[in-house]
């Protein structure tokens, strides 16, 4: 699939449906707005089912796509980018916190290589979908090249694909690569126009010295993108290859009628990569928690979503998106299975 048939795919969601659950919600038997920001998830999942939202939500899934940065070997990281390529054999193997928390969630995981220098891992379960062996370091130029930010798009949308083969009512990504919430700054300081002390956090726990070497490098990177840049300006840029994929991850989902849960600060750069390929592709996200990375307030904020959840996490993987899928059923089921004060016989506000 290619990126502008992606882009052409993604409808906006329905706004009669949208209107019609909110006149409903207000008729459920209970207080107005006593269900807090479920009433409201209920609202925009009507709207994008185009009426009712079914039951379950059975069938979630979430794919963790890895890659590597070049920006890690100029120290912006905690951990060696070796790790990224030793954490695929958890996720494979099912030892990793996402595949813990999944389990407990219902979720189904998918692991994809989207640009991991090297792992020998030979696995028919991961899926290899590399761009390339890691990005240059957006210290000293460009991440990838513009035909690379197209290739990852388009195998981000693969990867959905093949998980919607196997049948996805709810959809996830997560991501593992080591440094990369230093390109997850930079796109979102570029697309904010918020400047690095605003974005830039500590990571995977970052000293003061990696911090601040952090943030000039960041500052520096942002410096060479225009502020209206298009979406694969911005991911060539300053982006990665797992962010990249994401981001097509998000908009086939979306393209696919597939309500898509953000993760944390990394997958929430994704999607403001996805918005400014295609502004509706917002009405399909939900945001599952605020992180501890400053930056992610600001990411969510230039999307216009709100998270269900605070839970002070700042791993990635897709740990945020699983834990809040049960809460996107749960918002569901109110809609479809509450009676009105009418239905019910039930006396209202006087």
């Amino acid at each position: 699939m290619t990126v502008e048939t992606l882009i052409a795919g993604v409808k906006p969601a329905a706004a009669a449906a949208i209107a019609a659950a909110r006149e409903r919600q207000a008729q459920l038997t209970k207080p107005a707005g006593s269900l807090g920001a479920l009433e409201e998830l209920s609202v925009r999942l009507a709207g994008m089912h185009g009426g009712t939202p079914p039951a379950g939500y059975a069938r979630r899934a979430l794919i963790v796509m890895a890659g590597d940065h070049g920006v890690a070997a100029d120290g912006v990281s905690a951990y060696p980018s070796e790790v990224t390529a030793q954490m695929l054999r958890g996720f494979l193997g099912g030892t990793a916190a996402i595949c813990a928390i999944a389990r407990s969630c219902g979720v189904r995981i998918y692991v994809a290589d989207l640009g991991v220098k090297g792992h020998g891992i030979d696995d028919p379960r991961l899926m290899m979908l590399n761009v390339g062996r890691g990005t240059q370091s957006i210290a000293r130029g460009p991440a990838m090249l513009r035909e690379q930010a197209r290739r990852a798009l388009e195998r981000g949308a693969e990867a959905f694909e093949r998980v919607a083969s196997e049948g996805v009512d709810l959809f996830a990504v997560g991501e593992m690569g080591i440094g990369n919430t230093t390109p997850a700054s930079a796109l979102t300081a570029a697309v904010t126009g918020r400047g690095e002390q605003d974005i830039c956090g500590r990571g995977t726990g970052i000293d003061d010295e990696r911090l601040a070497r952090k943030r000039e490098i960041v500052a520096r990177a942002v410096a060479r993108v225009a502020p209206d840049a298009d979406g694969v300006t911005l991911l060539a840029e300053l982006g990665g290859f797992e962010i990249g994929g994401m981001a097509g991850a998000m908009l086939a989902a979306a393209r696919a009628g597939i309500p898509v849960v953000l993760d944390g600060f990394i997958a929430t750069a994704a999607a403001l990569v996805a918005q400014r390929l295609v502004p509706a592709s917002t009405d399909w996200m939900i945001a599952a928690h605020r992180g501890a990375e400053p930056g992610h307030t600001h990411a969510l904020a230039q999307l216009g979503l709100h998270p269900l959840l605070e839970l002070d996490l700042r791993l990635g993987e897709g740990t945020g998106a699983a834990l809040a899928m049960p809460l996107v059923d749960a918002a569901a089921r109110t809609l479809r299975e509450m009676a009105t004060f009418a239905e019910a016989g039930v006396s209202g506000a006087v």
